[in-house]
């Protein structure tokens, strides 16, 4: 029976709270992909301090946050990213913003993304529903170099009624507030099997 239950609570919790060498007062919450060519099954994610930044690496797509990053009104949201290991296809991270009840049913937030061929995505999740607001490529974003690797710094730019969304400085896209929450916790997203440092990240408050 105490095996049972064990197993009971290790499938059922969706949301973890980070100990031992994880960062102080850092959430993650794991996926659930019902997609076969893109499962959620692994068990190997790790979440650690790296010097002043992140790592991100191994199995299931998570979103990682601290409650007391949360801004409104105008801010800037940075981070750079830096690709150690490419996965075997197409996957993103990057950016959170505009977060809120980020451990229950009802999660909301705005990505945005990158990927190691090239592309970004802005996208917008409410509870297990999302939807694109953009995605293209751009040749601001850098793709793995031979060893494998990459780096890109990544802003989210909300000023007035509008909210940019920048590739290692350069504006990729622009779009107006309205129809977007941007006030919320702030945190990054790194998706399966991908092996991820994330340094620099800030939020500036204007």
């Amino acid at each position: 029976m105490r095996h049972a239950v064990v197993i009971l609570l290790l499938t059922s919790c969706i949301t973890l709270p980070l100990f031992a060498q994880s960062p102080e007062g850092w959430k993650m919450r794991i996926d659930r992909s019902q997609n076969a060519q893109d499962p959620d099954d692994r068990p190997d994610l790790s979440f650690t301090t790296k010097g002043k930044g992140f790592n991100v690496k191994g199995g299931p797509a998570g979103t990682f946050w601290d409650a007391r990053n949360n801004a409104a009104g105008s801010y800037t949201l940075r981070a750079t990213f830096n690709l150690n290991q490419p996965s075997s296809h197409t996957n993103y991270y990057g950016l959170v913003f505009g977060g809120s009840q980020l451990d229950g049913a009802s999660q909301s937030y705005t990505y945005f993304v990158v990927a190691q061929n090239g592309s970004y995505l802005v996208r917008q999740r409410t509870g297990d529903a999302t939807k694109d607001v953009q995605r293209a490529s751009h040749d601001a974003v850098k793709r793995p170099d031979a060893s494998g690797r990459s780096s890109n710094t990544l802003e989210v730019r909300v000023a007035g009624d509008t909210v940019s969304y920048v590739v290692n400085g350069t504006v990729v896209h622009s779009g107006p507030k309205s129809g977007l929450i941007t006030d919320g916790i702030a945190g990054f997203r790194v998706n399966h099997q991908l092996d991820v440092a994330v340094e620099g990240f800030e939020i500036q408050r204007s």
